[in-house]
């Protein structure tokens, strides 16, 4: 079964386009807030940094060889990396032993990770070029001036060695990937080695930013959710209701409520309804009325021909023309009959009814087959789909000597009727659908029928929500697809 990546609802693509574009206008703030805090701690960084290594290159410049040695010593003594209690020269809280962790409850030992986590380590790293390392070059050369010699490259000497320079507190968060050494040469004294810490050019965000964009899209979403329900229910309302009366039945009025075009929307069907169904009645009940009258005239004709004329060969001409408009008035009044019926919708067994039908024609010495069966019954008009059936079927036997049945069952029931006979016209297909159309082949009493049993077939498909098409077989003869969805 295909998988449709994008929804093909409204309701869904809705809330797919609003959900995409929070997280895009979010992923857009992220990375301004990132860049943003990225350019101010490198900035702070690298000026205290500078300040500090001037400082102390200037300090011990002024001492004598002695108390330059200690002071050089204590400094390399001194450790300045880690959270601010390390700074100030305490030591950092070790981790919990491992068997200690184990005697803890499980869910004690994965709440204290997911602590720590959201603390320490669960952060989003987002990568910024930040040329940190030229900056502190440049602020160096300006607060130490001509006279020192100034070099940075990447750490390689022994920790006792060096200086060491720990980052300004608003730098503690940001992600460390090793450290430089740098190195100041006086006009008069040794070089002095300073260790720096080498921040990373991703900049660390706040766990808290993640949970408070996941709370923002729920709540939009949520608040979407009540808003698009509020459309796209009246118009699944109004769907649902135009295929009602495309199936010939009466829709209950639309509740005309919700936001302005809506109403609109809902009072503009109303009305169509109400009109559409006003016409449609007033016309078949003329028509009705005037095939039904005409019946009596008819049989006043045939009684007067009976009877008042001697002619013989004239008396039957015109029995023949009484019979064709008799049997179109019958046709009329069936095609009336069947655009008014409203059966009862129920589970109609299909093989039974096609059964019925093949039975019928069987019986008159018709040679009818059937291939295939439903898989289950089918809701609908028994005496619709049988009158619809019946049609098809003998269409087929009239012009094509013998019909075949055969059925496909899934998501549409499909019901195909085909003969042998001479199929046709390409341009004329669709044609022999409207009322009272008949080909020119055809216009004669014994095989030319009224012209009225393939539109009131497709009528009562559209009834049952499907549709009815002819198409030409390639091996000769003509074949009726009737469609029947199930939903």
């Amino acid at each position: 079964m295909r998988i449709a990546l994008w929804p093909q609802s409204l309701f869904g693509r809705l809330i797919a386009a609003t959900v995409i574009g929070v997280l895009l206008a979010q992923v857009a703030s992220l990375y301004l807030v990132a860049r943003n805090e990225q350019r101010i701690v490198t900035q702070v960084t690298t000026r205290l940094w500078a300040r500090r290594i001037s400082e102390i290159t200037f300090m011990l410049s002024q001492l004598p060889p002695e108390a330059r040695a200690r002071a050089l010593r204590r400094l390399r003594e001194f450790g300045g990396f880690g959270p601010l209690g390390a700074m100030r020269g305490s030591p950092m809280p070790p981790p919990m032993p491992a068997e200690r962790m184990l005697r803890r409850p499980r869910w004690w030992r994965v709440r204290w990770r997911m602590r720590r986590h959201l603390v320490n380590g669960l952060q989003i790293h987002l990568p910024f070029l930040a040329d940190a390392r030229g900056l502190l070059l440049q602020r160096l050369h300006s607060e130490l001036g001509s006279a020192y010699r100034i070099s940075l490259a990447k750490a390689s000497g022994a920790a006792g060695e060096v200086i060491r320079v720990p980052p300004p507190a608003i730098a503690l968060h940001t992600r460390r990937v090793g450290f430089y050494d740098v190195r100041v040469s006086g006009p008069e004294n040794a070089a002095l080695v300073f260790r720096v810490a080498r921040i990373s050019p991703s900049m660390v965000l706040p766990p808290r930013l993640l949970v408070h964009l996941i709370l923002l899209v729920m709540v939009l979403v949520a608040a979407l959710y009540v808003a698009a329900r509020g459309i796209t229910r009246p118009l699944l309302r109004l769907a649902r209701a135009a295929e009602t009366i495309g199936r010939g039945e009466r829709a209950p009025p639309l509740p005309e409520q919700g936001v302005r075009e809506l109403r609109e929307a809902a009072h503009a069907f109303n009305s169509m309804q109400e009109r559409l169904h006003r016409y449609l009645d007033s016309r078949t009940a003329v028509l009705a009325a005037m095939s039904h009258d005409l019946k009596t005239p008819l049989t006043r004709l045939r009684l007067q021909v009976e009877t008042l004329l001697d002619d013989v060969s004239l008396r039957a001409r015109l029995g023949r023309e009484l019979d064709e408009m008799e049997s179109m008035v019958r046709g009329a009044l069936g095609l009336f009959r069947g655009l008014d019926e409203q059966d009862v919708v129920e589970p109609i067994d299909v093989d039974a009814l096609i059964e019925a039908v093949r039975l019928g024609f069987t019986e008159m010495g018709h040679e009818v087959s059937v291939v295939g069966h439903a898989s289950e019954p089918f809701p609908g008009r028994p005496q619709a789909l049988k009158r619809c059936l019946t049609n098809l079927v003998s269409n087929a036997v009239k012009f094509g000597e013998r019909a075949e049945i055969v059925v496909h069952d899934g998501a549409v029931l499909r019901i195909l009727v085909s003969d042998t006979g001479p199929g046709i016209p390409v341009h004329a297909l669709e044609r022999v659908f409207e009322p009272f159309f008949r080909l020119e082949s055809s216009r004669n009493r014994d095989t030319g029928g009224t012209g009225l049993g393939l539109s009131i077939a497709r009528d009562l498909a559209q009834a049952h929500g499907g549709t009815l098409q002819l198409r030409n077989r390639p091996t000769g003869g003509l074949e009726a697809e009737l469609r029947l969805p199930r939903r």
